[in-house]
């Protein structure tokens, strides 16, 4: 499984170093879009749309909620920020949920989880790319971010953990897997002060803060899919499961990120 996993990895990682270092920035944005719209295919089931008619309807809602926030955001920054702002505001009833009502599911409430987790990431992430100084950098850097804590939590959490973070949500998770990813996501962060020439405490904090934010997106989607009864969000990647799987932890995390890099400087 672990090899099996490994060459997906570098499949996707090729795919994705053509996409955001050879693709004109259009082509790359819509190419993100597509990316997002996947995952919100696969959210449909999580949220119990099982017909196909149900889950076309719930993409392209997610495709229409993208749209209107890329017109009422994408070239304003105060706009922008304002929606990253309520964005991430809204991860708190959802922790809330992850933490007091787990096993307690709403497929209106997963609808809307569903909508308000991916279209935002897609913003964010395509408002970064057409950053005009150095947006392919920091798409990179985000996710290269997210995978090195996702890297750090497997590795630490498979030879170390013994401590279970939300034992109904994700029995597999652990404290130990938690700071693994924090030990990782924090070398990318000092990296990062360096690639971006920015305030050690400040770049650095922000990235520990995305790392924490990432579990929640992640614990999100695994209540999900237990409460569907699910192991995976889909197939269509071999020893990883679906898309939502890989994008899970990106749905919390590259929104707070975006925000850090405007209140940083870094998005003009």
């Amino acid at each position: 499984m672990l090899a099996q996993r490994i060459m997906t990895a570098i499949g996707l990682v090729a795919v994705l170093a053509v996409v955001l270092l050879l693709l004109p920035p259009m082509y790359a944005v819509v190419a993100l879009a597509v990316m997002i719209l996947a995952g919100a295919w696969e959210w449909a089931a999580l949220a119990g749309l099982e017909s196909t008619a149900a889950r076309i309807a719930f993409t392209g809602a997610c495709a229409l909620v993208m749209g209107a926030l890329w017109w009422f955001g994408a070239n304003g920054l105060e706009r922008f920020e304002s929606i990253l702002i309520v964005t991430m505001l809204g991860w708190i009833p959802l922790f809330g949920w992850i933490l007091l009502a787990p096993r307690h599911g709403h497929r209106g409430f997963a609808v809307i989880a569903g909508l308000w987790a991916l279209a935002p990431t897609w913003l964010a992430l395509a408002r970064l790319y057409l950053q005009a100084d150095h947006g392919r950098e920091l798409v990179v850097f985000v996710l290269v971010l997210a995978w090195a804590a996702d890297i750090g939590a497997y590795f630490a959490g498979r030879n170390l953990g013994r401590l279970r973070l939300a034992p109904w949500v994700s029995p597999n998770k652990t404290w130990e897997g938690v700071l693994g990813g924090l030990f990782a996501g924090s070398l990318v962060g000092l990296a990062g002060t360096a690639w971006f020439e920015m305030p050690p405490l400040g770049f650095l904090s922000l990235c520990v803060a995305a790392v924490l934010v990432s579990v929640v997106g992640d614990l999100v989607e695994s209540m999900f899919k237990r409460q569907r009864g699910m192991k995976d969000s889909g197939n269509l990647l071999p020893g990883h499961g679906g898309v939502l799987d890989r994008i899970d932890s990106l749905t919390s995390s590259v929104p707070l990120l975006a925000l850090g890099f405007c209140w940083l400087g870094l998005v003009t």
